[in-house]
């Protein structure tokens, strides 16, 4: 008759126990696996213990007995998924100390489901004992994987599928076997070249350096460079203005000359000469030094604007 365990001895002495079959309180056909001969080979020898798992599931009170067996046991275990953890095999794979899975591997959650006979009462006892059933599971998921009850219930109500990568993710396992992660980078691959700040932003203290840096505004015009200047500006305008409003043949007065023109700016550069018109002073009585009144200077100046 075969049995469902194979104990054997690794490299570093620790044993080595696989189960692989229905689990179940009684042995039937021979291959089931029962608490009692689990008990028998847990407690055979000592030391740590690796337990491979390959199980479509079975007896949820047998399941729960060989967990507690599993947890009780004063050394490490470490569960390997093979192949399948479903149904009350998952709940004796949450007992490891340390689970890991093939990536090939699947674990599987479900409601408890059994066979019910008798009348509305006995039914109904039947639906309690189902539920109390799946909180005692939900305790087993929920020590493993830090997920709310409520989560694992509706995963287990859904009948849920998990694979290796999902079940590290939700906390049903631990690693997934043969994943080999480089632990040093590829020395092929170039480092990532720090990033330089920013040519025109700069950081906080190279633009405090370059605020005090800062020169006048200057506009390039080929060879020359003017110093910005709202004098000059304002001269350019005007002497746009009295240009055009100028009329033609009338020759400015030598002193008109003399004070419109202007001087070299500081850099050897020469500013635009602007034309300004002669504007009468009006003395304190209100007349100009001729005599004649605003009014007069105001049709001189209409005349000047034609």
């Amino acid at each position: 008759m075969s049995k469902f365990w194979d104990y054997i001895h690794d490299d570093s002495g620790g044993r080595v126990l696989r189960l692989e079959g229905p689990i179940d309180s009684d042995s039937f056909w021979g291959d089931e696996i029962t608490p009692q001969d689990f008990r028998d080979e847990l407690y055979a020898e000592d030391g740590d213990l690796t337990l491979w798992i390959n199980s479509p599931g079975g007896n949820v009170f047998a399941a729960a007995e060989i967990y507690t067996m599993i947890r009780d046991y004063p050394h490490n275990v470490t569960v390997r998924i093979a192949s399948i953890a479903a149904s009350a095999a998952s709940v004796i794979a949450m007992a490891g100390n340390t689970v890991q899975m093939s990536p090939t591997a699947l674990l599987m959650i479900h409601d408890p489901s059994t066979i019910a006979f008798g009348n509305a009462k006995d039914m109904e006892k039947a639906i309690a004992t189902l539920n109390e059933v799946k909180e005692s599971i939900i305790n087993a998921y929920a020590a493993k994987t830090g997920l709310s009850r409520n989560r694992i219930s509706k995963l287990m109500s859904d009948e849920t599928w998990i694979n290796a990568k999902k079940a590290v993710e939700l906390g049903f396992a631990d690693e997934i076997l043969f994943d080999e992660k480089k632990s040093e980078p590829d020395k092929t691959e170039e480092p990532e070249e720090p990033e330089k700040p920013d040519q025109k932003g700069g950081d906080d203290e190279g633009d405090e350096k370059k605020e005090t840096e800062k020169k006048p505004f200057k506009l390039d015009t080929g060879d020359a460079l003017w110093e910005y200047s709202t004098r000059v500006m304002g001269q350019t305008i005007l002497g746009k203005i009295t240009a055009s409003a100028a009329p033609e043949g009338t020759e400015q007065t030598d002193g008109s000359k003399a004070d419109d023109a202007q001087k070299p700016s500081e850099e050897g550069l020469t500013a635009p000469t602007v034309t300004v018109p002669d504007m009468p002073v009006i003395g304190m009585d209100g007349k100009t030094a001729d005599g004649a009144m605003p009014y007069e200077i105001l049709k001189q100046q209409l005349a000047f604007l034609r």
